[in-house]
């Protein structure tokens, strides 16, 4: 890779940027391919196949009439984005970091998030809404609300839910999850955007403890990052 194009691609992962690398074979020549954002590739690059490997996660060989050309993707970490500081979110938060993902716990109520509850972990205070709109959940990013508080997690889902995050989740019953329905309904949300939620959230592994409930969460949130078919 030539140190011009490695400059960019270091300043582009330094920003979180999603990347991909488009490598013609076998003459080697490269070029960076931004296919999320509205840098529109040049006509020669595959931008729709190097937008595929970016959203499935990996690497791609397109045949082309010119030759193959080779795909590496450029992530940024996964984040998961948990609003409320309650009894599931620190097994949570810690499996979930664990497992490599950035980890931010939304709450407004300083006496639940603070850093004695949650050592070393991203803390927000500000109202979930503002703070979903300030972090703007990308195709990486998972939201799970778990605050059981309407006023907390009803703002919350409404603006995940206008985001390409590829995990939306909510804790609650299934009644409870049919009154939440109700209400977001009447906040004018689509029924292609509800259907995105997860709820009851998790797994039906039949957890009952917080740190189960915790392990349901997460194996469904991986799933529906490396299986899409599973959403």
């Amino acid at each position: 890779m030539k140190s011009e194009l490695l400059d960019r691609l270091l300043e582009a992962l330094a920003a979180k940027r999603p990347t991909v690398v488009a490598t013609r074979l076998p003459e080697g020549d490269q070029a960076l391919l931004f296919p999320l954002d509205d840098d529109a590739a040049p006509d020669e690059w595959p931008s729709d196949e190097a937008r595929r490997a970016l959203l499935e996660d990996r690497s791609l060989t397109i045949p082309t009439e010119a030759g193959s050309i080779f795909l590496r993707p450029y992530n940024p970490p996964v984040r998961l984005i948990v609003v409320g500081a309650v009894h599931i979110t620190a097994p949570l938060a810690r499996m979930a970091a664990t497992a490599g993902i950035d980890v931010l716990v939304v709450d407004p109520r300083t006496a639940f998030a603070s850093t004695e509850r949650f050592p070393g972990m991203e803390l927000v205070h500000s109202w979930p809404a503002e703070a979903l709109a300030e972090l703007r959940p990308d195709h990486r990013t998972a939201v799970v609300t778990l605050t059981h508080d309407a006023k907390l997690d009803d703002p919350a889902l409404v603006t995940a839910l206008e985001t390409p995050a590829f995990y939306v989740g909510a804790l609650g019953s299934s009644r409870t999850h049919a009154k939440r329905l109700a209400r977001l309904r009447e906040e004018g949300v689509s029924e292609e955007n509800i259907a995105r939620i997860r709820a009851p959230i998790g797994l039906d592994i039949g957890a009952r403890t917080p740190a189960e409930i915790a392990v349901a969460i997460l194996a469904e949130l991986v799933a529906h990052l490396r299986t899409p078919a599973a959403e």
